[in-house]
């Protein structure tokens, strides 16, 4: 190991990085350690970490504002795709470790920098997450993965190491969930949630931290109406804003009104199930809104080819093929589908639920003319006889042979 002299470690404060800082230098010949935080939205997570850093053993820390590249260059093109992993998984880690991953390469090379060290467990996605971005960037870079190495088997044994080597935590045994936070979401893990038959104590002070539980919202909905512009959500209420701004103030309404708390048994990448509690207010409206404008403004062929496009797209998002030639190709046809994707959708946010309240678009294919009940003068019904006769002409040609489908 004496080959490594500069570690740049990927640094969030909490538990597993506190603790890798002095367990490095122990094993690494007392190696230099640069941390790095790339800041996604943390919040009050990032508050004192410089500090910390250093006292455990880094000889400093970067802290890299990447929200609005965050939003605007990895959340938004997902949500474009349509793209949810399993049905309801909003991908919130998912797409946030490729942004991270690559500003700590870029440091690391400019650091002259030996290896990359991340504190992602063994069993979890982030780890193929990670690594795939750096052999991306860097594909000769050494990673050093301590819980690949190390004997420590637990976080109760990582709470031991640090009470031994005097590194202060903000957790404690039992409110140890193993969480991840950005703007997007947050994401709860561990303790009493490892059994899916208990029921998350969405109630208990302090479990949920971007909003309330759908028993606790207002008896009275809130109402919000979101712009599109391609695709892209610009304005809420008619008031414009940038996309970190609009993504915050989404939050704070889908939160206030219990919106986005999803409970999911999950199919990690590396083949075994977990179960875990998301936070995605914002998210979860702004996915609603999107997939309601499409509804008007797509024809039937691509809307439908879109929904298949989004299960693939999720896939290689929470596996962690956001630098690769699909992914890539993928967007370019999903931008190529917003072209008419403007407009705004009005929503109704009420205990949970998202209630449509009206939708409009310069671009609509809807025309009531043509689909009124009431008599028109631009569809003639009888037409339909002939389009039934040959579309169902090979139906009928294999009931006129005997085959039957009813068994």
């Amino acid at each position: 190991m004496g080959d490594i002299k500069k570690v740049v470690l990927a640094y969030s404060g909490g538990l597993d990085t506190s603790i890798i800082i002095p367990w490095l230098k122990e094993n690494y010949d007392n190696c230099e350690v640069i941390a790095v935080s790339g800041d996604v939205g943390q919040a009050t997570e990032l508050e004192g970490l410089e500090e910390k850093a250093k006292k455990t053993g880094a000889s400093k820390l970067y802290i890299e504002d990447l929200n609005k590249e965050f939003i605007e260059d990895y959340v938004f093109p997902t949500v474009k795709a349509g793209a949810v992993y399993e049905n309801k998984y909003l991908l919130g880690t998912s797409f946030a470790r490729p942004i991270i991953a690559k500003r700590i390469v870029e440091i690391a090379l400019a650091e002259g920098a030996d290896a990359i060290c991340h504190g992602c467990t063994g069993k979890g996605n982030d780890q193929v997450r990670f690594e795939l971005a750096i052999k991306a960037f860097a594909p000769d870079m050494k990673i050093i993965a301590p819980w690949r190495e190390w004997d420590l088997k637990s976080r109760d044994e990582e709470i031991d190491y640090a009470e031994a080597h005097n590194i202060p935590l903000k957790i404690t045994r039992e409110t140890n969930y193993s969480k991840d936070r950005n703007i997007w979401h947050i994401s709860h893990e561990g303790l009493d949630l490892e059994n899916p038959a208990n029921e998350p104590m969405y109630n208990k002070e302090g479990f949920l931290e971007l909003g309330v539980s759908p028993e606790q919202a207002p008896d009275k909905p809130t109402y919000v109406t979101i712009h599109f512009e391609k695709g892209i959500p610009t304005a809420i209420d008619g008031v414009e804003m940038g996309a970190v701004e609009l993504v915050k103030k989404l939050n704070e309404l889908g939160g206030a009104n219990g919106i986005g708390i999803v409970d999911l048994v999950e199919n990690r990448l590396v083949g075994m199930k977990s179960r875990g509690v998301y936070e995605t207010p914002g998210g979860t409206i702004l996915y609603h809104a999107h997939n309601k404008l499409e509804e008007l403004t797509l024809d039937r062929d691509t809307y439908h080819y879109k929904q298949n496009v989004a299960l693939r797209f999720a896939e290689l998002v929470y596996f962690g093929q956001w630098y690769t030639p699909l992914r890539k190709a993928l967007s370019a046809f999903v931008d190529s589908t917003q072209e008419q994707v403007t407009g705004d959708v009005k929503l109704k946010l009420y205990k949970g639920n998202i209630i449509d309240a009206g939708v409009t678009s310069p671009y609509s294919l809807y025309d009531e003319d043509i689909a009124t009940f009431d008599e028109d003068e631009v569809y003639d019904q009888k037409d339909s006889a002939g389009f039934i006769n040959l579309f169902g002409l090979p139906i009928k040609v294999q009931g006129k042979k005997g085959f039957r489908y009813d068994k």
